[in-house]
């Protein structure tokens, strides 16, 4: 402790840059100062009547920097001072962030003692791994999940989109994912998020057990935008540190679409243009590099395994449009997509998802010989009664018209059961499809 105290004295930097306050417009924070401590990304803190308001800096008008507060603008007034930070942000996560919640700048939310920082520091905005010196992804994860270790089974450090209109369950699905998961560490994110849901997620879904191998950062929806687009960014360095460390991280984030609202509110207050459905350039620009972060870590030289960074993101999808901007986006990106139906909602079956719309793009590589038969023989009998479900329901089908469509109808109960779960009840992959082979007729079940 002492040493890396020693560390951080010698690398103070002596000089104090500073500029002034030239205007206030809307968010925005015009300042002008010495050039080398105005530079995109910087932060500065700015002199209010009672205190300071910490800044960034993101976009220039001329030779004036344009800044954006992480708190309320109250107090700020031309010609206030304003303390530059020329490097970019970086905090030092450390095991001591395990059972903390903490918000945007790694700063405790909780009532537990004070916060130890770790030795190493960690850029907020970091770069994921060259692709060519990452490694491979991993062995089967076991996610908990009937429905998603059957049909959309995942590998250690792949990276999967959670695609649901509001109330239809994303977040419900995360709570079981959280609690029953094989991961050796969960971050998560929660971003612009009801406030209440913090305390939830770590009492109520985490409790004492998942709370002691877990980290929670939150920024929630009244936090200004550039506080949960920082959110956001810690979530994934907290993996990559527990990643670093040869640990299996699960990071879970709720939800891509409100960091991809944040990154266009600052664009639109920087001046950029809206393009499709009024989101900025940006916002396209920086979802890869966010979801890119997740994945396999890189390739280590000394022998030792390689840590892994698993995600699980959702995306609030607008209207129930699974085609809408932010979504089509980002399922191009990710690894493989899980749809949560409204309708299945509706029926009261949970989770709600739609098997026939998600994919694993790792799936054909996840599969033994014995369980591939039977996922695509149960998503054949789902097909044959998703195409005549209409006249299933009116009435208008006989009976002995097409043996195939008899054998779905036979089926449809029963694999309708083994499609939702309980939120507190954990399925682990072997007695998942045990169930399945039983279902379809299959005897005794897959041996593993």
């Amino acid at each position: 402790m002492m040493q890396t105290l020693i560390d951080r004295v010698a690398r103070l930097d002596g000089r104090v840059l500073e500029g002034r306050v030239t205007a206030l417009n809307g968010l925005l924070v015009e300042a002008e100062g010495p050039k080398a401590g105005l530079s995109l990304g910087a932060h500065a803190r700015i002199e209010t009547g009672d205190g300071f308001a910490e800044c960034e800096v993101v976009g220039f008008r001329g030779e004036t920097a344009l800044m954006m507060p992480f708190g309320p603008l109250e107090g700020i007034r031309p010609g206030a001072r304003a303390i530059l930070q020329p490097e970019a942000a970086r905090v030092r996560p450390g095991r001591g962030w395990l059972g903390r919640v903490l918000d945007g700048f790694g700063r405790p939310l909780d009532s537990g003692p004070p916060l130890t920082e770790g030795g190493t520091p960690y850029p907020l905005k970091g770069n994921p791994p060259g692709a060519h010196g990452r490694a491979r992804l991993g062995d089967r994860l076991d996610l908990g999940v009937r429905v998603l270790n059957g049909f959309v089974p995942m590998r250690r450090g792949q990276r999967l989109g959670i695609f649901a209109g509001s109330g239809v369950g994303k977040s419900v699905l995360m709570s079981m994912l959280a609690r029953a998961c094989d991961a050796d560490v969960i971050v998560i994110g929660l971003i612009g998020e009801r406030g209440r849901e913090a305390r939830e997620f770590v009492d109520d879904v985490l409790g004492p057990e998942g709370r002691k191998r877990s980290v929670v950062i939150t920024e929630t929806s009244d936090a200004p935008a550039l506080a949960r687009r920082q959110a956001a960014h810690l979530t994934l360095t907290t993996a990559e540190y527990f990643r670093d460390q040869g640990l299996d991280v699960l990071c879970l984030m709720d939800s891509v679409t409100r960091f991809a609202l944040a990154q266009r509110e600052i664009g639109l207050a920087a001046g950029e243009p809206p393009t499709t459905r009024g989101y900025t350039p940006s916002v396209f620009a920086e979802l890869p590099r966010l979801l890119e972060r997740a994945g396999p870590g890189p390739e280590r030289k000394d022998g030792k395994k390689a840590g892994s960074i698993t995600g699980l993101f959702t995306v609030l999808v607008d209207g129930d449009d699974h085609n809408e901007p932010i979504a089509d986006a980002v399922r191009g990106i990710l690894d493989g997509h899980v749809v949560m139906s409204r309708a299945i909602a509706e029926r009261g079956r949970y989770p709600a998802i739609d098997v026939l719309k998600s994919v694993s793009r790792t799936a054909p590589e996840v599969y033994d010989p014995a369980e591939r038969p039977l996922v695509a023989e149960a998503r054949k009998h789902l097909s044959a009664y998703a195409d005549m479900e209409e006249l299933i329901r009116l009435g208008a089908y006989t009976q002995g018209s097409n043996p195939a469509v008899d054998r779905a109808i036979e089926l449809n109960e029963p694999l309708e059961a083994f499609l939702g779960q309980r939120k507190d009840d954990a399925a682990d992959i072997p007695s998942t499809f045990a169930m399945l082979s039983e279902i379809l007729g299959g005897g005794e079940g897959v041996q593993q």
